[in-house]
């Protein structure tokens, strides 16, 4: 379960921020990483102390380096033998130490669904952490932690860690080497903990939101059609306008807050619907928030406005055949159809093509093509809004 990378001309490698005695050098960066010198009979042993697991163990005559493959969170211990005694053991300790935890490939979605298992973590270990996120996300979550360096920029040179770990989708990741199972059955809201080795469960993150009040006055709902591929959009073509007059005719104004007002792929290019208050746009994502903590009820498909949503405290009605439901945060307003194809993007049997805007992996150019969200009606979604509590209900 380890990998030795054995050199016999004795130069380093890699940079290993941590010194051992005679040269020895080990860090736990994306994995247990151990350097030994020339001048001895080496043997080097990785465990891992939960599990009782002896991961790695090999004899090495002269300098070396030995690198776990396995590169989420492990209690690791390491153990050298220098000509045949024991000379060095340590156990991976994150108590004060430096830790970086890397999640700025993901989108929005991603990061609000790791946030939360990260400050857990942080919070477990006790460590001095950095959160490195995308630029952009970065004003969400700095002031809300003011015990976590946050950068969008990695600075491993720079700081130094004592261990690192990515938190991140790994689509081809079949010897789970970067996560301990397959993020399709983990799904989104869970595979964060799962990799930094923590019980999985929702772990709803801190957010900073504007200041102030209500941004209207009247009863308001948000709304979010865009998506990051058309198999997340609620493709009934009578969908979102129905709803919009249905909601509309029951005395809400109805506020559109994606990003973008037009998006999808040629020649499938999606406008938002028709009838909305239009506050598209590339703002700020806590004024985003704002506008969704003093609504009434957010209507969305799996995206990250619907996890922005979430974690603005903000009851959720998400639309998606394409995800199961356990893929996001828990909503009691979850919409699938299960009459029809779904839930391809956790099936484990299929390789998701996100370069592939018509991705359909079951029913691509047949009339079946995107049924998972074809077949779910306006009246679905309406029985279920019905059912948030206060709905339609004003006050004079």
């Amino acid at each position: 379960m380890s990998t030795n990378n054995n050199t016999s001309e004795g130069k380093k490698p890699l940079v290993l921020t941590q010194e051992g005695p005679g040269g020895i050098r080990y860090d736990f960066t994306e994995g247990c990483r151990v350097w030994v010198p020339e001048g001895a009979k080496w043997t080097v042993s990785l465990a891992d102390l939960d599990t009782e697991s002896i991961l790695f163990r090999q004899e090495m005559s002269g300098a070396g380096m030995v690198r776990s493959l396995k590169r989420y969170y492990v209690r690791f211990e390491i153990k050298i033998w220098k000509d045949g005694e024991l000379f060095f053991t340590h156990v991976c300790d994150l108590k004060d130490r430096e830790v970086l935890i890397q999640m700025n490939a993901g989108g929005l979605g991603d990061h609000i669904a790791w946030m939360g298992q990260a400050a857990a973590f942080i919070e477990q270990h006790g460590c001095k952490a950095t959160c490195c996120v995308k630029k952009d996300i970065l004003p969400l979550f700095e002031e809300a932690y003011p015990n976590i360096r946050f950068t969008s920029e990695l600075d491993l040179e720079e700081r130094r860690y004592y261990a690192a770990y990515c938190v991140l989708v790994f689509f081809n990741d079949t010897e789970f080497n970067n996560q301990p199972n397959d993020y399709r059955q983990s799904g989104l809201a869970h595979m964060g903990a799962y990799i930094l080795g923590l019980p999985p469960v929702e772990r709803k993150p801190k957010i900073v939101i504007d200041p102030g009040d209500r941004p209207i006055k009247e009863r308001y709902v948000c709304i979010a059609a865009q998506a990051s591929g058309l198999s997340k959009y609620w493709n009934n073509p009578h969908g979102w306008h129905d709803l919009v007059r249905f909601l509309k005719d029951k005395g809400y104004r109805v506020v559109c807050i994606d990003q973008d007002r037009i998006g999808g792929a040629f020649p499938a290019i999606r406008v938002i619907p028709h009838g909305v208050e239009d506050e598209t746009g590339n703002r700020p994502l806590s004024e985003r928030a704002r506008w969704l903590k003093h609504a009434d009820f957010f209507v969305g498909v799996s995206s990250g406005l619907a996890w922005l949503a979430w974690t603005a405290g903000t009851d959720v009605v998400m639309i998606s055949g394409y995800t199961e439901p356990y893929n996001e945060f828990y909503t009691p307003y979850r919409i699938i159809n299960r009459n029809v194809c779904n839930s391809c993007a956790n099936d484990i049997n299929l390789a998701l093509d996100f370069n592939d805007p018509f991705f359909c992996p079951r029913h691509k150019g047949t009339d079946r093509m995107f049924e998972c969200s074809l077949a779910i009606s306006v009246k679905q979604v309406t029985k279920m809004i019905e059912k948030i509590p206060g709905f339609g209900v004003f006050s004079e």
